[in-house]
């Protein structure tokens, strides 16, 4: 890696969710830690990180778990996150903002450091994107299912801003098939972090097939 690539104090959020590269993120943002942090992004058009906790919750709750003197509870995150930058940003009432983010890059922290306010900031080193690799013929059910969902999507008139996923729809590619199934499809959340931090995207696809396949989704 180069140094180019390598962020430092990099603000990251927490989230009881994994974000894929290409994937959308709603966010309803109240807690004072974020709104200010969030602001700043987005005045400043810079990305912050999206981690997966391990412990913890999203939201600051006094008097539950191992306390750390601010009357949250210890998060801890796994360490492959992704970046995200807010495409939409509005505020439908005072100390609330709800945001629209967009997942482009994957990191793995190098370090991380927890702010006396409670904000968490890391040192971090971007990741190889997936290579563009062409589904192969065996598997293009995988991405005929998915191309069904959106026209079925499409044909209900689901309004832009509630589809699950954004155009360009790229249904040749292995690595945004496989992310976009990824996020719909119910499993645990360390399921989707592992197959998110893969780096070889036709392995987290055929993956994907696997779990479709035994759901009677795809064959």
């Amino acid at each position: 890696m180069t140094e180019s690539l390598a962020l430092f104090s990099l603000p990251l959020f927490p989230l009881e969710t994994v974000l894929f590269p290409g994937g959308l993120l709603p966010l309803r943002i109240f807690e004072v830690r974020y709104l200010d942090m969030i602001g700043k992004c987005h005045k400043t058009g810079a990305p912050f990180g999206v981690v997966t906790l391990t412990k913890g919750s999203e939201v600051r709750k006094a008097g539950s778990g191992t306390q750390d003197g601010e009357g949250s509870a210890q998060e801890t995150f796994h360490p492959v996150g992704t970046l995200a930058t807010i495409t939409e940003l509005s505020h439908p009432q005072s100390g609330l903002m709800m945001v629209r983010c967009t997942g482009t890059h994957r990191f793995r922290l190098s370090s991380q450091n927890k702010l006396k306010h409670g904000l968490w900031i890391g040192n971090v080193v971007r990741q190889p994107d997936d290579q563009q690799v062409k589904i192969p013929d065996d598997l293009k059910g995988v991405a005929t299912a998915l191309g069904n969902l959106i026209n079925t999507l499409h044909a209900r008139d689901v309004p832009f801003d509630q589809m699950p996923m954004q155009a360009p729809y790229l249904l040749e590619d292995c690595a945004w098939v496989a992310n976009r199934w990824c996020e719909l499809l119910p499993m645990p959340l360390a399921n989707k972090y592992r197959l998110m931090e893969l780096d070889n995207p036709l392995v987290r696809l055929e993956l994907v097939s696997d779990i479709l396949e035994r759901s009677g989704i795809a064959t």
